[in-house]
């Protein structure tokens, strides 16, 4: 019996030609050469030339420090973050889980 393919009732024998992965790499392929094709397309159509003409009404303020910008993009979102998740911690009115003692073995 050694070297013979054993066969079992109910199951297609088992080919010698192996594929490993083939579904997978190319599921892979298609997403990254969509994700590549929508960022080249997005990176052409929103061109950084077209912000040097100035649009009519156009009244830009003075920029901000860095300072500013690290507090208001940064900082305030993580503060409302956390008022947010205290108030949730806080005022959850869900029953308070009781741990069970262990079974003994």
């Amino acid at each position: 019996m050694r070297g013979r393919l054993v066969r079992h009732p109910g199951r297609a024998a088992r080919s010698a030609v192996r594929y490993f992965c083939t579904v997978d790499k190319k599921n892979a392929l298609r997403a990254g050469a969509l994700a590549a094709g929508t960022t080249l397309m997005m990176l052409l159509m929103s061109s950084p030339a077209l912000a040097l003409t100035r649009d009519d009404g156009d009244d830009p303020g003075k920029g901000l420090s860095v300072g500013e910008t690290l507090g208001l993009y940064v900082f305030a979102p993580l503060v409302i973050f956390a008022v947010i998740a205290g108030l949730v911690m806080v005022l959850d009115r869900s029953k308070t889980r009781v741990t069970r003692p262990k079974a003994r073995a």
